[in-house]
């Protein structure tokens, strides 16, 4: 008997409508055999009980499930020699053990096993959404929802693949039309089933997905660097009465705007405690000292970091949580205590400072209390991007960690609204998990968790063109979270409000030339004074041959131009920091601009482009005002400004095993690719990161 529930091996792709009666399975199955030229296989109970009942007026009996078993069985065998690449069953044994169960309250164990091991590419189970419609053998018109969920729960406990389908006949089609599609394209990829459920599940595009996998395996292009852009040659300077000017032409419209604070705040602070870390699990207390273990291992940072203990913020709290834990704590030797300290720092179980954001940490001292990140964002915000007493402050976080902000925010707020007589608005957004990108092995192969799930990586700081794409806002003021200091307020926020008004100006004129240009009554003097605005002020070569074009097509190629979102970009002089700078660069077609490009996108076998590379003056320190309206007050849709050819393949380790992930274009290089681009000079004293712990050893993150 088992023998006649075997399927036949095929490399035909098989896909099981499957759902409770009256659900349109045999409708959709006719409809997707048509769409693909293929057979469908029906429902042999059908016939079967049908027969039964109109020669002996008999219904249905559990003896019946296994001749029904063996008859589909068979009909989806014979069936495979007919298909044409894909086979679509109108029913399959799950449904006749899921049946047994509902009306008998249990399946025959030949049954259960037949069903549990029939193997089908892909289930699309049929929703109750449709009415349900009387025959000779349907009879549970009533609690069609719960018997759903059976259906779906077996699907769940027999590990089956599956996708919901609902909707009108047309939606239902075109939908699984779709599904199929892409799950054909995945097999061609190397996917299997269950990987293109979750791909499925993640909300991520089979295209985006199959892009990532060409990016890994044959690279991506490194961006062409023509030269790096200097003082004078794309980098504006900005005097202090220059800054003073354009900070008071800021003060002076922004309260006919809205503002609004960009902070992306979502990554964890493991890099600020990477040699604390390396520290706890190579140092072997009673084995070595740590002037040994420093020496040993040349670590300048964690002799530092001892050197300047009592200075951090956190040390008195991490200190009294030490002594509580090891009540002889104070008689123990400096190597004891120090070790403990660095433990209960990092400890998961005390305050895992490294498994948390950098925003929550403590920064800084102040006389009442200790600060913050968030709570020196929030100060910002009063300090420069606040209008009509009111500051809109936006962070992007990780999921588990919004109510931890929250908590800081509700604490910080009131006494700051209170001193400034300022209102503050605070909202925030998660990284689409629909960025994430796969993750291949050194050979190129798919790398999975030990369950069998694929690897996915976050897209990188990248994705938050899609956050920054919801803020509704006329400017919008970009800073990294550990980017704050404790002094010299009132200097950071004159220069971002001179950034502010930098791009209100150009901005202004902007917008009068689209104006003049949608009027279409232009002379050609009018034109060249856009053209001659376009090179001078926004820093771009129009094409050379612009001054062949019809008045037309002049007119679309100065409307296509400055009618794009607009960034006014602050850049320190280079003291050795890592990250990106400030270039030219030119492009496919061989114009030349504005852009902030990182080491990783330039090719370093090339040595003319690392001798550019190495020429830059000048830091990107994430200082960023935007105008992301166009001329009519419309939000530009982002999406359209991001030069899907860039982006970054980062190398990690999992469990041992080097990985390589693809990263989308960062926020500010790729992502804003296409974006109106203004290099301004500001004060070093506008950057203090806190990339490592020590960081905040400096003195602008010290009490004065």
């Amino acid at each position: 008997m088992e023998e006649n529930l075997k399927q036949q091996q095929t490399n035909i792709i098989k896909i099981a409508i499957y759902g409770p009666e009256s659900t349109g399975k045999s409708t959709l199955a006719k409809q997707l055999a048509d769409h693909y030229q293929t057979i469908w296989i029906p429902e042999f109970a059908r016939d079967y009980l049908q027969n039964k009942w109109n020669t002996s007026k008999e219904i249905c009996q559990q003896s019946d499930l296994i001749p029904i078993a063996i008859g589909q069985t068979k009909l989806e065998n014979e069936g495979l020699q007919n298909a044409n690449k894909i086979l679509i069953s109108d029913t399959n044994l799950m449904v006749t053990k899921v049946f047994s169960d509902i009306y008998y309250g249990n399946s025959d164990p030949i049954l259960f096993k037949a069903a549990k091991k029939h193997k089908y590419d892909l289930f699309l189970l049929t929703d109750v959404d449709v009415p349900w419609e009387k025959d000779d053998l349907r009879d549970k018109p009533e609690n069609r929802e719960e018997t759903l969920k059976i259906f779906e729960d077996n699907l769940i406990e027999f590990n089956k693949p599956y996708v919901k389908i609902s909707g009108s006949r047309e939606k239902r089609l075109h939908k699984a039309v779709s599904i199929i599609d892409d799950l054909i394209e995945a097999k061609k990829l190397g996917f299997n089933s269950f990987d293109f459920i979750e791909i499925q599940q993640r909300e991520i595009s089979l295209e985006k997905v199959k892009n990532q996998l060409n990016f890994l395996i044959n690279g991506i292009q490194a961006v062409n660097l023509d030269r790096a852009a200097k003082l004078g040659d794309g980098i504006k300077s900005l005097s202090e009465e220059e800054a003073i000017y354009y900070a008071n032409y800021f003060d002076d419209k922004k309260n006919h705007l809205k503002l609004k604070k960009f902070v992306p705040a979502s990554g964890a602070a493991s890099r600020m405690f990477k040699f604390l870390n390396e520290f706890i699990h190579d140092f072997k207390l009673g084995e070595e000292s740590i002037n040994a273990y420093i020496n040993r291992k040349k670590a300048k940072n964690l002799s530092l970091f001892l050197i300047g203990l009592e200075k951090f913020a956190f040390y008195s709290e991490v200190l009294n949580q030490a002594k509580k834990a090891y009540p002889d704590y104070d008689q123990w030797p400096y190597d004891s205590k120090y070790f403990a300290f660095i433990k209960i720092l990092l400890s998961k179980n005390d305050f895992d400072f490294a498994g948390k954001p950098k925003g929550v940490l403590p920064f800084h001292k102040y006389p009442s209390h200790v600060a913050t990140p968030i709570e020196e964002h929030l100060n910002e915000a009063v300090f420069y991007s606040s209008s009509n007493q009111k500051a809109n402050l936006h962070f992007t976080v990780s999921e588990e960690h919004q109510t931890a902000f929250e908590e800081i925010v509700d604490s910080a707020k009131p006494k700051i609204e209170r001193d400034f007589q300022t209102e503050i608005n605070v909202s925030y957004s998660y990284q689409n998990k629909a960025t994430d990108s796969i993750a291949l092995d050194q050979d190129n192969e798919l790398i999975r968790e030990k369950e069998g799930n694929l690897v996915f990586r976050p897209g990188g700081h990248g994705a938050l063109i899609e956050n920054l794409n919801n803020l509704d806002a006329d400017i919008i003021f970009i800073k990294n979270i550990d980017n704050v200091i404790q002094n010299h307020i009132e200097e950071i926020a004159l220069y971002k409000k001179a950034l502010a008004g930098i791009l209100l100006d150009k901005q202004n004129q902007i917008f009068e030339y689209l104006k003049a240009l949608d009027e279409n009554q232009l002379d050609k003097s009018f034109l060249d004074e856009i053209v001659i605005f376009i090179e001078s002020k926004l820093q771009f070569e129009v094409v050379e041959d612009f001054s062949k074009y019809t008045k037309e097509s002049k007119i679309e190629y100065l409307r296509n131009y400055l009618n794009r979102p607009i960034r006014v970009c602050g850049m320190v002089k280079n003291e050795g920091e890592p990250g990106g700078g400030p270039f030219w660069v030119r492009d496919r077609k061989g114009l030349v601009f504005l852009q902030i490009v990182e080491s990783s996108q330039v090719d370093e076998n090339d040595q003319n482009q690392v001798k550019i590379l190495k020429s830059s003056t000048h830091f990107n320190p994430v200082d960023l005002v935007c105008g992301t309206r166009n001329y009519r007050g419309a939000n530009f849709d982002l999406n359209e400004f991001i030069d899907h050819t860039s982006g970054f393949i980062v190398h990690k380790n999992k469990d041992g095993k080097e990985l390589k992930a693809y990263e989308l274009p960062g926020l500010w290089n790729g992502a804003m690719a296409k974006w109106l681009t203004i290099f301004v000079e500001v004060p070093l004293v506008t950057f203090n990161p806190v990339k490592t712990v020590n960081d905040l050893l400096k003195t602008a993150h010290q009490p004065n």
